[in-house]
């Protein structure tokens, strides 16, 4: 007698094709063209982004250490080095194509993913959040944003190892959203200088400062927040609310699909 555990998780959509287990295996790679120009992006930021960081040299740093925490800038190295491997990562977990033609890499790179990229960042992310040169409102964002990274993965995970499969990717597609505001965050931060640099004189009264910690504390709450939002949107009326849909509740907590 067959129980929810032998049943595959995905349903089969039509003119998908299905290995011999019943598994499909969706669309094919070349249907997802989201996934090359994420893959890029990733690697140019990482490319722009890191080498200032390997030196090891404090002077090459783009974030100004702050005077009352001398060990800002290691701790920022480690968080950056770290946060590479998450964003490096993060783009082959969420292609469903590579997900599950290759089950086998997909829970190895995962491994990395948390363990090597996610949960050293976010815990480094959460002391340089609290000592940020950028004034309370970018701290605020940078701790919560920190304590939300980490929560959303390691739930994420342990779904994984629960086999609740389903419930595993929503929370992982969260976790997805915070590790690509890295990204979005630089961003809005241009588009805050090109909005607010004008004004510098005026509201602003010649400070220089007040403006970095304008720009840094919009950018900052913009970069993660709206990800996130459009990740919530796409898990309730999206692509991944129609997979749902065609599975039974207790399917989605039991199913054998690739973690």
């Amino acid at each position: 007698m067959k129980t929810t555990t032998d049943l595959p998780d995905v349903q089969p959509r039509p003119g998908s094709t299905s290995t011999s287990s019943g598994r499909t295996l969706g669309r094919k790679w070349w249907q997802r063209p989201w996934i090359a120009p994420l893959a890029i992006l990733s690697i140019i930021f990482v490319a722009f982004s890191l080498p200032p960081y390997l030196s090891l040299n404090p002077e090459r740093s783009r974030v100004p250490p702050p005077d009352d925490f001398a060990a800002y800038y290691p701790f920022l190295v480690v968080h950056v080095l770290f946060g590479a491997v998450a964003l490096l990562t993060t783009w082959l977990q969420v292609w469903p194509w590579f997900r599950q033609r290759h089950p086998v890499a997909h829970r190895r790179i995962g491994r990395v993913y948390v363990f090597g990229g996610v949960l050293p960042a976010g815990l480094t992310g959460l002391v340089i959040g609290v000592f940020t040169p950028f004034g309370p409102v970018a701290r605020m964002s940078t701790v919560l944003l920190s304590l939300l990274w980490l929560g959303f993965t390691v739930i994420g995970y342990q779904r994984a190892r629960q086999r609740w499969y389903v419930e595993h990717r929503r929370w992982m597609i969260r976790s997805f959203a915070l590790t690509a505001s890295i990204i979005t965050n630089r961003f809005w931060g241009v588009i805050a200088y090109l909005v607010l640099s004008p004004h510098l004189e005026t509201t602003f009264e010649g400070s220089e400062k007040m403006l970095s910690w304008t720009i840094a504390g919009l950018s900052t709450w913009l970069g993660w927040v709206v990800p996130l939002l459009i990740a919530e949107w796409w898990l309730e009326r999206g692509e991944s609310a129609r997979h749902g849909a065609r599975l039974p509740a207790t399917m989605g907590r039991h199913s054998m699909g690739p973690a």
